[in-house]
């Protein structure tokens, strides 16, 4: 089975996920199920399942990434706090859910799950107009 962050030409990949772009050690992702509205996926941009599998310079990189990424969030959606996670069951490669999550809203108070919620899908332009902020907030 191919991974879906490796393969650029992952059929998943373009069910799922829209390309940001780029940062030194990881690739950003908006996710197309928006019931999170600002949710973005952060990739490692080499193969490792597990933390623990990285290098020194891998780890502190991509966590860098990770806070970029975050702040960026924080300053387009203003959310109460910021969900992470790194999950990996079904994706065995290392990548993170950024979560914005508001005060009385969906999941507030519980980590974020997906699963038995609808799924919150936006327009073409909608998400386009998300990848386009995000890249001039993060600079790519």
């Amino acid at each position: 089975m191919s991974c879906m962050y490796c393969d650029e030409q992952s059929e998943r990949r373009h069910e799922l996920l829209i390309e940001v772009g780029k940062l030194p050690h990881s690739t950003v992702f908006v996710l197309k199920n928006q019931n999170h509205l600002g949710r973005v996926v952060v990739a490692l941009n080499c193969h490792r399942q597990e933390v623990y599998e990285m290098t020194e310079e891998e780890r502190n990189g991509y966590f860098a990434d990770v806070a970029r990424v975050s702040k960026a969030v924080s300053e387009l959606y203003h959310p109460d706090k910021i969900n992470y996670g790194i999950f990996g069951d079904g994706v065995p490669h290392v990548h993170m859910h950024i979560v914005p999550k508001y005060k009385d809203q969906l999941q507030w108070g519980h980590f974020f799950w997906d699963k038995d919620l609808p799924e919150v899908t936006l327009s073409d332009a909608e998400y386009q107009e998300m990848v386009e902020k995000y890249r001039k907030a993060l600079g790519i």
